[in-house]
């Protein structure tokens, strides 16, 4: 699975173009916390590589980027949870899930 990583503020604005081309899984992951160690791994272990064409995934790292988790919770009008999955299309989300909420199979329905 071919991760790209949340670093800068600014990517949200990318995040945003590229879902109006094809849905964007973001992944908002605590290093420190096994359950998101499990999320983490159950997405990664569900993950096949013809998705990526359809999927373009995304990951932040909430304990290095407090500031960016905070700025995705307001840019998609979500609630800030730890781990959370959400779906990007069309600029907007349309499927947010958090800790064992989290599915592959249903992400793959979102889209």
């Amino acid at each position: 699975m071919n991760w790209h990583k949340i670093t800068e503020e600014e990517q949200l604005e990318e995040i945003k173009q590229v879902s109006h081309n094809r849905p964007v899984m973001i992944l908002k992951h605590s290093t420190t916390c096994s359950i998101s160690a499990t999320a983490l791994a159950r997405l990664e272990r569900s993950w096949k590589d013809d998705q990526a064409g359809r999927l373009q995934p995304y990951y932040l790292d909430l304990l290095k980027y407090r500031s960016i988790s905070k700025k995705i919770a307001d840019t998609f009008n979500v609630e800030h949870e730890s781990p959370q999955i959400l779906i990007i299309k069309d600029g907007k989300s349309v499927y947010d899930a958090s800790h064992f909420d989290i599915r592959f199979d249903e992400i793959i329905s979102k889209m």
